[in-house]
């Protein structure tokens, strides 16, 4: 790149001075800094190499030693007793107090940052097909969508498999309760349903949307999720229906049969409620203003424990601080794990602490979120400049002893996306997620689902990363 730029240099100069003086080899300034460069590189990875002996002490006792099981444990302990944990419930609110209390108790310095999140309740809700047949249809009501009137809505249904086809279809919607019978192709895509389908819909006349529940597979369970309303369009009910309805309705409705759903709902949305974002702290012992950020959210769906999601993100997040402090390890930078509350509405823990924290942005120097399930795992995703992404490929080295060197970009979640678009590098936990939205906002997101060793490898790779970056000589480029 250096000699590149030298070139175009001597090319401007030969136009502007008419004459051309011959650059064919690179100048000893130039050669001195790709020099330095080289030697920078090599540096930079014996340093982080010297990190083995502690990285295969925190991997040994994680997976092997007396901290084997302990996140999986902890887990455990929290969902059982707390349940799941949606914005604005006493659910959350308990977690919170809990986690507090824990974290204090692991010998952690430990504070709580005040939010106000959303405070969406569920209430009663059904759906009945009356016609051609009566059955019960299993849902979940959508996060913010209102409720029905108490009589409920009685209407007759139109499946559409896309919102293309609700388009060409714009004749028979007004007064319909539209069913979106969309394929699963992946999250990121078929999630737009979900957020979308109702104001979609009521553009065009719907008095109510049930939507196919956004999972690869089912077992006649629902799926909930946040929607979101469009400013300046009339709010109609939304639910998510099982895969099983969304494709019987669909194929009565390619018989020609006239199908009739009965849907109520009871939803409300309360005043914004008192909420915290938990912060836990080792302080560094040198540059304690500079921080790596471990996190997970605290909240979840009223469904399920939220044992997967995102349970298990927290619980590393913490743990990998307590290993490190298990060990006596104090790195030169602080490692603060953060629990995030109302990620599910949307980040809104996470939004309200960046505005609280960006006159410091400088400071941060990686961000860490684990928000797809703390199964096996099988690589570190990450965002940064090349310099960066050459400093933790050599950091994911460390991690040959649970075999997980791998460095992937893009680094991804919801609550450190807006630090990785100010400029701050950041990583994911990537895991072998294939089953995540098998269970994914259902009642299927149980303990049943976690795995102790898998929690136990997840922990070591966190504590490892955080470790290691923390307590660098430098901070990542970027």
């Amino acid at each position: 790149m250096t000699l590149k730029i030298n070139l175009i240099l001597s090319f401007i100069t030969f136009l502007y001075s008419g004459s051309y003086v011959c650059n064919c080899h690179p100048s000893t300034s130039q050669t001195r800094h790709s020099t330095d460069f080289a030697t920078k590189a090599l540096d930079k990875a014996t340093e982080v190499a010297s990190y083995g002996d502690i990285a295969k002490q925190i991997i040994d006792l994680a997976v092997s030693g007396a901290a084997r099981n302990r996140s999986y444990s902890r887990l455990a302990d929290f969902t059982d007793k707390i349940g799941n944990r949606v914005s604005g419930s006493k659910n959350l609110e308990m977690a919170i107090n809990y986690m507090y209390k824990a974290m204090m108790l692991d010998g952690l310095d430990v504070h709580l940052e005040p939010v106000k999140v959303p405070h969406w309740v569920r209430g009663k809700e059904s759906a009945e097909m009356v016609q051609p047949r009566s059955k019960n249809l299993a849902i979940l009501g959508l996060g913010s969508s209102i409720g029905t009137p108490p009589e409920g809505i009685q209407a007759e249904v139109l499946v559409v498999q896309s919102f293309h086809e609700l388009q060409r279809r714009v004749s028979e919607v007004q007064g319909k309760i539209v069913v979106f019978n969309q394929p699963f192709v992946s999250y990121s895509t078929t999630v737009l349903y979900r957020a979308m389908g109702a104001s979609e819909a009521a553009k065009l006349g719907a008095v109510a949307t049930l939507i196919r529940s956004v999972t690869p597979f089912s077992i006649n369970s629902p799926h909930t999720g946040f929607q979101d309303y469009q400013e300046g369009v009339k709010k109609i009910p939304t639910a998510c229906i099982t895969v099983e309805d969304a494709e019987l309705m669909w194929r009565m409705s390619k018989r020609g049969e006239k199908i009739i759903v009965k849907l109520t709902m009871g939803a409300t949305i309360l005043p914004d409620a008192d909420s915290f974002n938990t912060v836990a702290e080792i302080k560094g012992w040198q540059h304690p203003e500079q921080v790596v950020l471990l996190s997970g959210h605290l909240d979840s769906w009223d469904v399920g424990q939220g044992a997967m999601d995102d349970g298990g993100g927290a619980m590393i997040s913490w743990e990998a601080l307590s290993l490190i402090k298990d060990l006596g390890l104090r790195p030169k930078r602080t490692l603060r794990a953060v629990l995030w509350t109302a990620e599910e509405q949307g980040g809104v823990g996470a939004q309200q602490y960046f505005s609280n924290h960006k006159v410091n942005l400088s400071n941060f120097d990686l961000v860490m979120e684990s928000d797809l399930g703390t199964f096996k795992p099988v690589g570190l995703q990450f965002t940064g400049n090349d310099a960066a992404q050459k400093v933790m490929a050599e950091v994911v080295k460390l991690l040959a002893p649970i075999n997980m060197t791998k460095l992937e970009p893009h680094g991804e979640g919801t609550d450190i996306f807006p630090w990785m678009e100010a400029g701050v590098p950041g990583a994911s936990l990537h895991v072998a997620d294939s089953r995540y939205f098998w269970f994914h906002h259902s009642e299927g997101d149980t303990m049943t689902v976690q795995d102790p060793h898998e929690m136990d490898l997840c922990s070591a790779l966190w504590a490892v990363v955080s470790y290691v970056v923390a307590d660098l000589e430098e901070m990542l480029p970027r």
